[in-house]
């Protein structure tokens, strides 16, 4: 296990920064997600950590020993990569023992750490096959394998699931937690998918433009959002403008263009500033036009259903409001509100209507 520090790291190439003034601690053991849209900059910090980039300027720390300039191979970092890069020409326990015999290693030591790994990944009596007699989710079982076959002290893992379908994906990522609690491997895990992130990662750094926008739990990023690009990347959500019209002890009273809107105080708040609002569509709920202003604790205002999507045992309903525009409303399938056309009454707990920054 280590300990991984990024202090001011900024990456140029020329006049494009692909990362920029870049901040993060990553504690012994922890299983921290880099998430964001292409371009942020997730993979270039994963590869200035591995050797494979140098910074433009600050510094990489590995348990308190500066790692900037270093090449790869003494960085004792096993890398998983998207697209496996398996040797074709060797079986799979020679992909594995690659790493072991490039460090010197040999016989029956070799032998048995080969064992070890096919069985911790589940390929135990595969080792004389080839990559291409493989499924997609074996080969990348025998990538994980072949990073930590020399016993690494830290697992970098760029989009390694991106090749397989859905369903793979889901079991890969089971299967990825497994190791590395059994492991307690310091892991960095760079992908662009929110619900990935969240199922693999103990925080998640989200990321834009070469910065990190927000560090946290998947509950605090998803449930507590630092902003409206936070908000919208990390899962579905409704948002719009409002202002602070006042505050009552622990609750704000939001205008949102003439309905008033109560949400959870927080210490920045002051009257008369300017924010973006938002509500998820699983906090929503669909009510007959009376119950509007009747529910306790709850805001409350009327719609018109435009819009049903069927979605297994969900559906997504749009219902066209006249205050916030169009929001969307996550909800069980067969809903008795659920006709499109109808006019309802829109409601959800005041607790869960989320106040952000505008971002700058």
């Amino acid at each position: 296990m280590a300990r991984i520090r990024f202090e001011g790291v900024s990456k140029a190439y020329g006049e494009a920064v692909a990362l920029d003034g870049f901040d993060l601690e990553v504690a012994e053991g922890e299983f921290l997600a880099l998430l964001g849209p292409s371009g942020c900059g997730k993979t270039t910090a994963l590869r200035l950590l591995a050797g494979f980039l140098q910074p433009t300027s600050g510094r990489i720390l590995v348990d308190e020993r500066d790692v900037s300039s270093l090449p790869p191979h003494k960085r004792n970092a096993g890398m998983v990569f998207q697209d496996y890069a398996l040797f074709p020409h060797m079986t799979v326990a020679d992909n594995i023992a690659f790493g072991l015999h490039e460090r010197g290693q040999r016989g029956a030591a070799v032998e048995k750490r080969v064992a070890e790994l096919l069985a911790l990944v589940r390929l135990t009596g595969m080792g004389e096959r080839y990559p291409g007699a493989l499924s997609g989710g074996q080969q990348q079982r025998v990538a994980l394998a072949r990073a930590l076959a020399f016993g690494p002290s830290v697992l970098l893992m760029d989009e390694p699931f991106g090749a397989l379908d859905q369903k793979l994906r889901e079991v890969m990522q089971v299967e990825l937690v497994q190791i590395q609690h059994q492991l307690g491997i310091t892991t960095i895990f760079v992908t662009h998918d929110q619900h990935e992130a969240m199922t693999v990662a103990n925080r998640i750094a989200v990321m834009s433009g070469g910065r990190i926008e927000q560090l946290g739990s998947p509950e605090e990023v998803y449930n507590r959002p630092a902003n409206s690009f936070v908000a919208q990347f990390v899962g579905k959500i409704n948002l719009f403008a409002a202002r602070i019209a006042d505050i009552a002890g622990s609750t704000v009273v939001l205008d949102a263009n003439g309905a008033l809107l109560a949400a959870p105080r927080t210490p920045w708040a002051e009257p008369g500033t300017e924010i973006d609002a938002a509500v998820r569509p699983e906090s929503l709920d669909l009510q007959p036009p009376a119950q509007a202003g009747l529910i306790p604790d709850h805001n409350t205002i009327a719609g018109t259903i435009a819009a049903i999507r069927f979605a297994g045992p969900m559906v997504a309903i749009e219902v066209e409001t006249d205050v916030l525009g169009r929001l969307t409303v996550e909800t069980r399938a067969g809903h008795p509100m659920a006709v499109e056309g109808a006019s309802i009454s829109l409601t959800w707990p005041a607790s869960k209507t989320i106040i952000l920054r505008k971002r700058r």
